[in-house]
């Protein structure tokens, strides 16, 4: 699916979520909004893949340890999975549990990223005399 087509399904799905919401149907909308997310989301898979391929090559070519490259994705992901999350409860109206999940993503990250963190760390005090 190319990005014009994702549009289109985009726009038809909020045109139709704006139509539910007014007629009183706000958790199909809801609906139309999560299931047009996931259909989206499963359109890119192959673009996903391959981007995490060419990642992959690089960190290899570059001799790179790949529990990094490893963190480094899952943090991406954390980032794009909390973000998705926290759009459909702003979408349900729940801005609030939107900055939890929003919170507990940045957690997340910062438990992930300690690691890297102490690598650089122990790298600077190596390289100081």
């Amino acid at each position: 699916m190319n990005i014009m087509q994702i549009v289109g399904l985009a726009l038809i799905a909020s045109i139709i979520a704006i139509f539910l919401r007014q007629t009183n149907s706000p958790v199909n909308a809801m609906l139309i909004s999560v299931l047009v997310g996931i259909i989206i989301f499963i359109s890119i898979l192959k673009d996903i893949a391959y981007v995490l391929a060419a990642l992959d090559q690089l960190a290899h070519k570059a001799q790179v340890n790949q529990l990094y490259l490893g963190t480094i994705l899952k943090i991406i992901g954390i980032a794009y999975v909390a973000e998705f999350g926290a759009q459909v409860c702003r979408d349900a109206g729940e801005s609030a549990i939107a900055s939890r999940v929003e919170f507990a993503a940045k957690i997340m990250v910062l438990v992930l990223a300690i690691p890297i963190l102490v690598a650089v760390l122990e790298t600077i005090i190596r390289l100081l005399p």
